[in-house]
């Protein structure tokens, strides 16, 4: 089981972050503005310069990498700068001649929800809320508000304050999973009853507390993902700056 937290979150955890471990280069990074998705998505080679340019190089060495034509990768680097998906990484000479060279401003990124506007899924859209679908509305509206915290926290000077937990299940039986959902629901209530505040008044008015949004999810996973040993259940909080 993995336990990450960040900002002000005071919680033990068994192991470090991964997210604390891992070089500054290793981070994520979310795409909202539609001009900028449509410079990454716009041509399937600028995938492949990115995942290239994990590390530094010049479009003439990626040219060289990928056999293909120096003016060619050329032109996609430079739209790819522009967007702000590549960034300078200083210059090397090669012969007689200096080449610039840029590096992924990321190690991944993240298409956010927003994208789609209207079109983006809604969990509210969804009648059984124990269908696979409503759990990926979940998932896009968990994408969607943190996007938009991390953004105030941002604005703010301030570091968002997150708790996520990563855990691997097996069930042998749907008598099994059933017993394990509803001890599950039992404990999160009990929990929340013990160490939470209201989250609104009597009257139904918003409650003075700074709100969090709790979200459980379980799976099952894809076989091929199954079989490298990547199984997950994810837990995850967060906070609206």
């Amino acid at each position: 089981m993995h336990i990450t937290r960040s900002g002000n979150w005071k919680m033990p955890s068994p192991r470090p972050s991964q997210a604390s471990a891992a070089a500054a280069g290793s981070s994520l990074a979310l795409v909202r503005e539609p001009a900028q998705a449509a410079i990454l998505l716009h041509h399937p080679l600028r995938l492949k310069i990115l995942a290239a340019l994990l590390e530094p190089d010049s479009a003439t060495g990626v040219a060289r990498r990928m056999k293909l034509p120096r003016q060619t990768v050329n032109y996609h680097v430079r739209e790819l700068a522009r967007a702000r998906f590549l960034a300078r990484a200083g210059r090397r000479r090669r012969r007689h001649l200096f080449e610039q060279c840029y590096v992924a401003t990321a190690r991944g990124y993240v298409l956010s929800p927003e994208l789609l506007g209207k079109l983006a899924a809604d969990p509210a859209h969804v009648a059984d809320s124990l269908s696979a679908k409503y759990l990926l509305g979940l998932a896009s509206k968990l994408q969607s508000e943190l996007a938009r915290s991390v953004d105030l926290a941002a604005a703010a000077g301030k570091r968002l304050a997150t708790l996520s937990i990563n855990s691997e299940l097996r069930f042998t039986s749907p008598e099994q999973r059933a017993a394990f959902t509803a001890e599950l629901q039992r404990a999160i209530l009990e929990v929340a009853a013990r160490h939470t505040s209201p989250f609104t008044n009597s009257d139904g008015s918003a409650a003075e507390s700074r709100p969090f949004r709790l979200m459980v999810g379980c799976y099952p996973i894809p076989r091929a993902i199954d079989q490298d040993s990547s199984r997950q259940i994810f837990i995850t909080q967060e906070s609206p700056s």
